[in-house]
């Protein structure tokens, strides 16, 4: 594959180990079993970063220093950077830990990937995925119980930590953007330009002050930069920014968004699984697309489902297009009285007048 500008692609099958699918490889694949000298290792960098009253979200790498693993981190980072995209951490001892030592192991061993970004309004950066919002679509995704459609966030990498699962419900879904590229340059490349040139995306009411409600550039969904592909995908949002702007998708783009969404969640391609407690999940942002599907709370409090999750700005970013940077990787600006849920109407033809300007 060649790229003689952003514009102009040779579009050509990637041939790579993060062009997986679910019917060569199953969840085991991906797991990695934590020993003995690796929690041994946490709890001592735990104990240390409690003896500097270190907050958790203020943990740099400097505070978690895990020399006695390092070899394995790396090879963790490697893989996840480089490799398929994805690695499952597993045993995380729960019994052993409260939440805010576990906080601090899920975020210290995200410092060796990254640097931790705010996720949203509230400026979290260790993100808690608890049902706050029930059903209702307008609470922010991680935040309420609906099923998700295959997506990805504003960042490099994904950590995901479990504490609690579901009642019911609540799998996890994984799928490689490599794979859903080359099964869409297989069946319908007539798609690809359309998927390359993007889309207009809608900031769900978390545009700092001044900035557009809808992405004053298009995203592409697909793109490639010094060889590698990378995938922003987030159907929704591209639904409200058409609405917004007033420009409805044409036929042509909705086969394609349609022809992303079938393949992403065909079984032969995406993994879905109960992600277990004590498992956390790191995964290229980039290359693999993520769902959740509905779930139901138990009425116990401290049975609730309940994930810690990063956004991290990897130490060393895949290379990608310009575009595609300037929504990836910058994080979500505080602000001050603002919450995670979107308080807007969808009735945007008040905006007309603005969007001439934009």
């Amino acid at each position: 594959m060649t790229l003689a500008t952003e514009s102009a692609v040779t579009y050509a099958p990637v041939n790579h180990v993060s062009a997986w699918c679910a019917s060569e490889r199953d969840r085991d694949s991906f797991v990695f079993q934590l020993q003995p000298h690796h929690i041994a290792a946490l709890d001592q960098a735990v104990q240390c970063a409690q003896q500097k009253n270190k907050d958790v979200e203020s943990l740099t790498l400097d505070d978690f220093r895990l020399p006695e693993i390092a070899s394995d981190i790396a090879a963790w980072r490697d893989e996840v950077m480089n490799g398929s995209g994805m690695i499952i951490l597993s045993g995380f001892p729960l019994e052993r830990y409260g939440k805010e030592e576990l906080g601090m192991m899920h975020f210290g061993i995200g410092t060796h990937f990254g640097t931790a970004m705010s996720q949203s309004v509230m400026g979290d950066t260790l993100g808690h995925v608890v049902n706050v919002g029930g059903k209702d679509p307008k609470e922010r995704a991680y935040r309420n119980s609906t099923e998700l459609d295959m997506h990805t966030d504003a960042c490099d990498v994904v950590a995901m930590m479990c504490l609690q699962k579901a009642q019911s419900g609540g799998y996890s879904g994984y799928v490689s953007a490599i794979s859903i590229y080359n099964e869409i340059l297989e069946r319908r490349p007539d798609l690809l330009p359309v998927l390359f040139e993007g889309f207009h995306y809608h900031r769900f009411g978390e545009e700092a002050p001044g900035q557009s409600p809808v992405t004053e550039e298009k995203i592409p969904v697909f793109s490639f930069r010094d060889g590698l592909l990378s995938v922003n995908y987030l159907r929704s949002y591209i639904e409200m920014a058409a609405e917004y702007l007033q420009t409805p998708l044409t036929a042509e783009q909705v086969a394609a968004l349609d022809l992303v969404d079938e393949i992403s969640v065909d079984e032969r391609f995406a993994l879905k699984f109960i992600t277990r407690p004590g498992d956390a999940v790191f995964f290229n942002n980039l290359t693999v697309l993520h769902n959740r599907t509905a779930f139901e709370d138990s009425a116990v409090e401290s049975e609730k489902r309940h994930f810690l999750r990063l956004w991290l700005v990897a130490h060393e970013q895949r290379p990608v297009s310009d575009t595609l940077r300037i929504y990836e990787g910058r994080g979500i600006d505080r602000q001050e009285g603002k919450s995670t849920y979107f308080e807007g109407d969808r009735d945007y033809s008040r905006f007309a007048d603005e969007d001439a300007r934009m």
